[in-house]
């Protein structure tokens, strides 16, 4: 017998902005593997039902950021694949990456949820130069070598697909 299909969790990840083009990234353990290791990612988490992309994008940077005041740019990338959350159950996670910009600043914590601030270790601004540096991993792979299009206002006329691994 076959497996049924798994449940979508439309997701929003923010490339969020300073003035300076550094990207706010966060340090974290996936909700299914707790104990397992750190990899750092951007802003953003699940979309609510009835939730739009940009409804989302504009909740998830004020409860992880603070930041109110937030310029959102079009959706660049998208890219799907399995992960356990921390129910255990296994989702199609569909993520949206849109592009953002704000004034930076030091990020607040005070909009996180208890499991946030369990799994969730750092949160900083990248200079494009730091992010192509990194030897800790980064999600989506690959972020470095997207981000110079992203800088420039190159944005694609449609979401690219990115790999899931």
């Amino acid at each position: 017998m076959s497996q049924p299909p798994l449940r979508d969790r439309p997701t929003v990840r923010v490339l969020l902005f300073d003035p300076d083009d550094r990207l706010l990234l966060m340090k974290g353990r996936l909700p299914g593997a707790p104990d397992g290791p750190a990899a750092w990612f951007t802003v953003g988490g699940g979309a609510e039902p009835g939730e739009t992309v940009l409804e989302a994008a504009v909740r998830e940077v004020r409860e992880e950021t603070g930041f109110d005041d937030v310029a959102f740019g079009p959706v660049i990338w998208r890219r799907e694949g399995p992960l356990a959350l921390s129910s255990g159950e296994v989702v199609m996670f569909r993520e949206h990456y849109i592009v953002a910009r704000c004034a930076g600043g030091e990020p607040s914590r005070d909009g996180w949820e208890d499991l946030e601030r369990q799994l969730v270790d750092d949160l900083r601004w990248w200079s494009l130069a730091e992010l192509a540096a990194c030897e800790e991993r980064v999600y989506p792979q690959g972020l470095a070598d997207r981000l110079p299009d992203v800088l420039a206002g190159r944005h694609p006329p449609e979401p690219l697909a990115i790999p899931w691994a």
